[in-house]
């Protein structure tokens, strides 16, 4: 089994963080991981992604032109990663800003409002966690008990008080998810 993963948004919403923790998670499964951020100058309000790999067997690059998996955050990462969805694959996006939903039907796409629900919680920093959950839901390459390891390991020490409100965003995530098609 090998999983390829783009995840993609602004600087601030948790991107990068998203991508450490699921990296982190594989490691606690033995799997092979890799874990390669992008990001413009800007950091927060810019653009931001990370490609994730997850595989049984060695991975041989981190540099993907396809991916299995598109997790979407905003317009602009739709518009650039839509089309390298492999055939089959799968997208999630949340709808918040979102002017033209996907419109390819050779995928499985999902929506979870994310944004909306973070904020109905109180709690705007567990966004990532919650569209986090949602893809572990509908793609459980991870056991959740290796997602609480991640955060632990992905999160310094004098964060770990933040751990308990982030498995509750990874749970909305994981009951919140909605196919699309």
């Amino acid at each position: 089994m090998t999983e390829e993963i783009i995840i993609a948004g602004f600087g601030g919403q948790g991107v990068l963080s998203m991508g450490k923790i699921l990296a982190y998670s594989g490691i606690m499964q033995d799997q092979e991981v890799s874990w390669f951020p992008s990001y413009g100058p800007e950091m927060r309000g810019g653009t931001a992604n990370v490609t994730v790999i997850l595989s049984d067997e060695r991975i041989s690059s981190p540099v993907l032109n396809q991916f299995d998996t598109a997790i979407v955050l905003n317009q602009q990462s739709l518009d650039k990663f839509e089309s390298k969805v492999k055939p089959g694959g799968m997208l999630l996006y949340d709808p918040n800003g979102i002017v033209n939903p996907p419109s390819r039907t050779d995928l499985k796409i999902f929506k979870i409002d994310a944004t909306q629900l973070a904020a109905e919680k109180g709690q705007p920093k567990i966004f990532n966690m919650i569209v986090l959950g949602a893809f572990l839901k509908a793609r459980p390459l991870v056991k959740m008990g290796n997602v609480k390891r991640g955060l632990e390991k992905s999160l310094p020490e004098r964060h770990h008080k933040l751990i308990p409100i982030n498995l509750e965003g990874l749970e909305i995530g994981e009951k919140e998810i909605v196919e699309v098609k």
